[in-house]
């Protein structure tokens, strides 16, 4: 197993640690939680860069990747919903579109098609990426409290909390346009026969 495989599969692992420490008691357990999600993210940029530098790109990193990815983003929507941050509404379309997507992406490696990313994907990924990070620094400080952030007042959480609202708004639009943009540029293949029926 090459180096960008062993980064994907590491980023599946971290999932793993990273929902329990979100689950976890204390200040350093959410502290915890951001380090990870911070280290997950760069190795989600880091083994596409030395897959692509290096030609070490894989079938098995095709497949992997783009699992591994929405294993972790997935998993953090759910948790915050869960802790009552994100609208459930708001996650049901993120994991929706992302379902959808990803399924339909494999069925396609798996038929020796490559589907390209479109444009709309980047910024739904950035949004997305944006949003857990803004959260988790929320969640973090409203653990500390005002022992930690003497900033860290009421009024302070609850104009944070309608700011990690809109930013979901937004996250959930660009949601879902990336995924609309993804069908119509692939829609040619979504009504092609399989060449082996």
């Amino acid at each position: 197993m090459n180096l960008p495989n062993k980064l994907t599969i590491s980023r599946i692992i971290l999932t793993f640690f990273f929902v329990i420490c979100l689950f976890s008691k204390g200040v350093n357990a959410k502290a915890l939680a951001l380090g990870i999600f911070i280290v997950a993210a760069i190795t989600d940029y880091l083994d596409g860069w030395i897959a692509k530098r290096n030609n070490l790109i894989s079938q098995f990193g095709k497949i992997m990747d783009p699992v591994a990815d929405k294993a972790l983003t997935i998993s953090a929507f759910v948790t915050f919903a869960i802790m009552g941050i994100v609208p459930e509404k708001i996650v049901v379309i993120i994991i929706a579109r992302e379902i959808m997507i990803t399924s339909f992406r494999l069925k396609a490696l798996m038929e020796g098609k490559v589907l390209s990313a479109a444009s709309s994907g980047k910024q739904k990924t950035v949004s997305q990426m944006v949003s857990i990070f803004v959260i988790l620094i929320y969640i973090l400080m409203r653990e500390a409290g005002s022992e930690i952030f003497p900033f860290w007042t009421a009024d302070v959480e609850y104009f944070y909390a309608q700011g990690i609202l809109v930013l979901m708004m937004f996250t959930a639009i660009f949601t879902v346009i990336s995924g609309v943009s993804y069908f119509l540029q692939n829609r040619k293949y979504v009504f092609e026969k399989n060449s082996s029926d």
